[in-house]
């Protein structure tokens, strides 16, 4: 048991670095954790207006990786938990109509953390437009 509370807690730590950074960028949070029967979105979010681009509702995996962990966070997210994270984000538009005619991206974060039971944040990267859905 002890793994998965150390599991999730590191999770929990990385989504809420996530939080942090996009709120500073000026991001307004609209959900974490929207989780339905074909998946789940970390973070929902619109985008800030200094982005040089008209507000985007933003749908963001966070990866959390300790120092020293063999595979990226980027590189895990695969064509099949892209596809589930799409279908998602559909479900959400469909329930939340007031954002239907705003455009939609998509992100991933990846967050590095010490390998300590309670972690620190060693580094954060941020890859907007980290994948197209039109090419799933």
């Amino acid at each position: 048991m002890k793994a998965y509370n150390t599991k999730k807690i590191r999770g929990d730590f990385g989504e809420a670095a996530v939080c942090d950074y996009i709120i500073n960028q000026g991001y307004k949070t609209i959900t974490c954790n929207y989780r339905k029967k074909i998946g789940e979105i970390d973070i929902i979010a619109l985008s800030c207006p200094q982005d040089k681009r008209k507000n985007e509702i933003v749908f963001i995996e966070v990866k959390t990786r300790k120092f020293d962990s063999l595979t990226d966070g980027i590189d895990s997210v695969n064509l099949s938990k892209r596809k589930k994270i799409v279908k998602t984000a559909r479900v959400f538009l469909q329930e939340n109509p007031q954002y239907g005619d705003i455009n939609a991206r998509f992100d991933v974060a990846e967050v590095i953390i010490t390998t300590d039971d309670s972690p620190q944040l060693l580094e954060l990267k941020y890859y907007k437009d980290a994948f197209d859905p039109a090419l799933l």
